[in-house]
């Protein structure tokens, strides 16, 4: 079995973000300008804090390419953080530095656990690797395993759904990803996103910060991916675990989700059409409230994800909490920070389902090279395509 990984080490205002990928097949086509692009996506959002305006990501490709090409061995990627030089000496590596320990503890960060793990006297030991930044060298990571998904067919895009107490109108249908990318929120919808940035600037104006619910839509994605056979295998779970690890992503939905424990059984599941309605599409359903997964696998049907985004714990109001070292009641701590960052949370939400995916497509089809690769997979697809039911 082919195992795909990778690895993210960095701090929030260190030197540069590292990523390692460990198991991408040889002779896949990748350039710095297919990753920049999608950090520069989730950079993007209304809402945002005037650092992703300072940043302007760009992924250095240190190895494991060559000519255009991956060579199949790891791929090392850095983004270095534009921020550096004013942080130089409160972030410095060697002993000698000096700074202000960091106490004021901020609710709903990682702080008090943090501190109270590792034993730390200073708060900024955790939150410098708790922070957000780290998803940079995720996305970064996911373009990787974007391209890879791309060469067999396999599209993953993403758009909000709702922020704060503002829902864009539900749809069956598969929205359109240009109108999403040009919303100032990745909101298909023109009118709901002209009130998601109102929503937006009122809490800015009161000092709050937003939260709202991102949709992860994968398509081009064949039946059988994933496995029924033992727990953490299930490829529904571990789109789930992916999803959830995501900062700030408190709760996570599979097609219709929640929605489906209120119906009766004969409305909840999606039933498979006879062959003359299939369209252009094998084994079709009349809906896809599964999510495009059953038992654990996936049914060829579109894959669609949701994640529930918590408002920015850090805010421009702060908390009442409590100091680490004299523990008096102070204000949190409060350091420039989004207003609300679900649109970028969609974006950082594909690359984990491109992870998620890439891994389970590796594990089905395996190859060391991409023509190996796409060998295993065009035979597989010709497999189903002579066990489709022929008409008597």
């Amino acid at each position: 079995m082919t195992a795909l990984r990778f690895l993210t080490a960095g701090e929030s205002h260190g030197q540069a973000l590292t990523v390692i990928l460990e198991g991408v097949p040889a002779g896949l086509s990748l350039t710095s300008q297919d990753i920049d692009r999608d950090l520069r996506r989730r950079q993007q959002g209304y809402g945002r804090s005037k650092r992703q305006q300072i940043e302007e990501d760009h992924a250095e490709i240190l190895s494991g390419v060559r000519h255009g090409r991956t060579l199949g061995s790891p791929i090392c990627l850095l983004i270095r953080n534009r921020v550096w030089e004013e942080w130089q000496e409160v972030m410095q590596v060697e002993p000698g530095g000096e700074s202000k320990p960091l106490t004021r503890l901020r609710p709903g960060h990682a702080d008090l656990v943090g501190v109270m793990k590792y034993g730390f006297h200073d708060v900024r030991n955790v939150l410098e690797r708790a922070s957000a930044r780290e998803t940079a060298a995720r996305v970064a990571a996911g373009a990787v395993f974007r391209r890879l998904l791309a060469e067999l067919g396999i599209s993953v895009h993403s758009h909000v759904i709702a922020i704060g107490e503002v829902w864009a109108p539900k749809q069956d249908r598969e929205p359109d990803w240009e109108m999403v990318e040009a919303s100032p929120v990745r909101c298909a919808d023109p009118e709901t996103s002209s009130k998601m940035v109102r929503a937006i600037d009122a809490a800015k104006e009161a000092g709050e910060t937003l939260g709202g619910i991102f949709e992860v839509w994968a398509k081009g994605v064949p039946i059988g991916l994933g496995s029924y056979v033992h727990w953490d295998r299930k490829l529904d779970g571990r789109l789930a675990q992916a999803i959830m690890s995501i900062h700030a992503v408190k709760g996570v939905e599979v097609g219709e989700g929640f929605a489906l424990s209120h119906l009766m059984g004969s409305q909840a599941h999606d039933v498979i059409l006879p062959p003359e309605k299939w369209g252009s599409q094998p084994w079709a359903r009349a809906t896809n409230r599964a999510g495009g997964l059953e038992g654990g696998v996936t049914n060829g049907q579109p894959i669609v994800i949701r994640g529930a985004v918590k408002p920015i714990a850090t805010l421009p109001r702060p908390l009442p909490s409590v100091d680490l070292r004299t523990g008096s009641p102070v204000p949190a701590h409060y350091e420039r920070s989004d207003i609300c960052t679900v649109p970028a949370a969609g974006v950082i939400a594909e690359a984990m389902v491109c992870l998620v995916l890439a891994e389970a497509v590796l594990e089905k089809f395996g190859g060391d090279s991409m023509e190996e690769l796409l060998r295993n997979y065009r035979s597989y697809l010709q497999d189903i395509g002579q066990r489709l039911p022929r008409p008597s």
